[in-house]
């Protein structure tokens, strides 16, 4: 308890000195500077409400409990108020438990056909419409980078941005982060005339855009810039200028594109910013595969290799294979009614990190 209170008076002195900062007329006009604090300013905004909740309710507490020995009809607000102190000492208590540092954070996400030809191109696109439905719904912005389609109108290759209207502690990266991982589905493909259920998979990958003022410097004469007609549906061309834009970064092969932007200057600027977000994606996984050694299993892995979840049509089924969540309704999540299977990846990774830290 010493170490939640202590823990608590250090947040509302960051808290109250952030609030001063953003109060000076020269971190105003730093754009940078300004967003950046007012990142924090909202991490810590929802822990700040709950303690000054809590030291009212204790108060007024204490008061009852004073009254209640002249006057008993202040008894029942004092039974009231100590469910209530209780309440608000559990709140406060899960929102100091350990979290991941990223998750206000917004993110990267690449959803890529793996095999099984078309199919598994409009299985992609099944996986995008079933992320942006969830995104418009739940007050995120979807940003579409850079986009392949396949001739039946699927996925073979999608980039996006998905960001936080406003500043929050819970920003796009603590919802989708589980989403990364081999995505299998399971039913009969519309190219196929005997009606005979085939497997399909696809990739998701998702990792934190990085902050402008923090994101890792890549060298010059490390990467490849190629420029090239900006593509549609088939591979058609859809302009008559050279303004798309492929990164190849020659240390490890990774290669970015964006084709979003009407100037190749925007795409260029766009296509390395992603770079970024897997470069340090990539470096953080290795720093947490360190960490982790002495663990068998993690509820967000980051190996892109695991299958993490399964999508039966037939049964209507859906299965997240590391927390074995099953749910028959793959209908409503394929129309991005997401939150029940959230809810219990996010429940997971918090029992997960609550046992390591003890």
């Amino acid at each position: 308890m010493a170490s939640e209170v202590s823990l608590v008076d250090d947040y509302v002195s960051e808290y109250e000195g952030i609030e001063a900062q953003m109060a000076d007329p020269s971190v105003a006009g730093d754009q940078d500077q300004y967003r950046k604090l007012s990142k924090r300013y909202a991490e810590l905004q929802p822990i700040i409400k709950v303690n000054n909740q809590l030291n009212a309710a204790r108060e007024d507490l204490e008061a009852a409990r004073e009254m209640a020995y002249e006057d008993h009809d202040f008894a029942d607000e004092a039974e009231r108020l100590e469910k209530e102190v209780v309440e608000l000492e559990e709140k406060l208590a899960d929102l100091l438990a350990p979290r991941d540092e990223h998750d206000g954070d917004d993110i990267i996400m690449e959803i890529k056909a793996g095999a099984g030809g078309e199919e598994a191109a409009l299985f992609a696109g099944d996986l995008a419409r079933m992320y942006q439905r969830y995104v418009e719904r739940h007050g995120f912005i979807w940003d579409v980078l850079d986009e392949s389609e396949s001739d039946l109108g699927g996925v073979k290759d999608l980039t996006v941005s998905i960001k936080s209207k406003t500043p929050s502690r819970d920003g796009a990266w603590s919802v989708f982060k589980f989403e990364g991982g081999v995505h299998r589905v399971q039913r009969v493909p519309v190219t196929e005339s005997q009606g005979r259920i085939q497997t399909s998979a696809a990739g998701v990958l998702v990792y934190p855009e990085p902050d402008e003022l923090e994101a890792v410097e890549i060298d010059d004469k490390d990467i490849r810039v190629d420029v090239y007609r900006s593509s549609g549906k088939g591979g058609q061309g859809v302009n008559t200028t050279d303004s798309a834009v492929r990164i190849t970064h020659l240390p490890t092969g990774l290669i970015v594109t964006c084709q979003k932007e009407r100037s190749q200057i925007q795409n260029r600027a766009r296509a390395m910013q992603v770079l970024q977000a897997r470069l340090e994606q990539i470096e953080r996984e290795a720093a947490e595969a360190e960490a982790a050694e002495d663990r068998a299993s993690q509820v967000r892995t980051m190996d892109r290799s695991e299958r993490i979840r399964t999508y039966n049509w037939p049964e209507n089924r859906i299965n997240d294979h590391r927390i074995n969540y099953k749910a028959n309704n793959l209908d409503q999540v394929l129309d991005g009614n997401m939150d029940d299977l959230l809810k219990a990846l996010q429940a997971a990774e918090r029992a997960e990190r609550l046992e390591a830290e003890s």
